[in-house]
């Protein structure tokens, strides 16, 4: 058996590879140290509260345990717990908010013919707050894919490998989320 600072060494994929022929918990317990932050950044954003973060957190992390075996290494882990941890949180906010926000959201959208505005600068002159209760009305895929590129500074080549789609359909979603967001931005101002 190796020494403790010798397995904390290991890279993502050596440690994964341990995990996933052995189930020790010790083990993934370095690969939680290394990520935990991480993820929880990730579940605040789709969060309430930051105990409710926390909780998403813990279950992402349980969920990992089970899955990590699916991983097959062709993306970088950091890549895949990112995509894994966004999808975990999609889910949850599907099955607990989504129905409640769409309910709230069907009369407020303005029939006005106005031409939105989806550039970039326009997401980033947002003010927090409005943005924040923005982000909790549009669909959570929209809402993932927004995240990824703006609060993590993908690319779009690595939202591709993270979502496992086409260069185009990367685009084509992003632009449909940045102008729904904006939508929802201004009915709420």
């Amino acid at each position: 058996m190796k020494s403790k600072e010798e397995i904390s060494i290991l890279s993502d994929n050596e440690l994964i590879v341990k995990i996933v022929k052995t189930n020790d918990t010790h083990l993934f317990a370095i690969l939680y140290d290394r990520y935990v932050g991480v993820v929880y950044n990730k579940c605040y954003g789709f969060a309430s509260s930051k105990e409710e973060a926390q909780d998403l957190t813990h279950d992402v992390f349980i969920k990992l345990f089970v899955k990590l075996r699916t991983f097959k290494g062709t993306a970088k882990f950091s890549t895949w717990l990112y995509s894994f941890t966004y999808n975990f949180c999609v889910n949850y906010v599907s099955r607990n908010n989504y129905k409640k926000n769409e309910k709230n959201f069907e009369g407020e959208l303005s029939d006005d013919s106005e031409r939105t505005d989806s550039s970039d600068e326009s997401i980033y002159n947002m003010k927090s707050d409005t943005l924040k209760k923005a982000l909790e009305r549009i669909d959570p895929n929209e809402k993932m894919i927004l995240l990824l590129k703006y609060q993590d500074d993908f690319s779009i080549k690595e939202i591709q490998e993270a979502m496992d789609i086409g260069e185009s359909a990367v685009k084509m979603r992003l632009k449909r989320a940045k102008e729904k967001l904006i939508s929802v931005y201004k009915n709420l101002k």
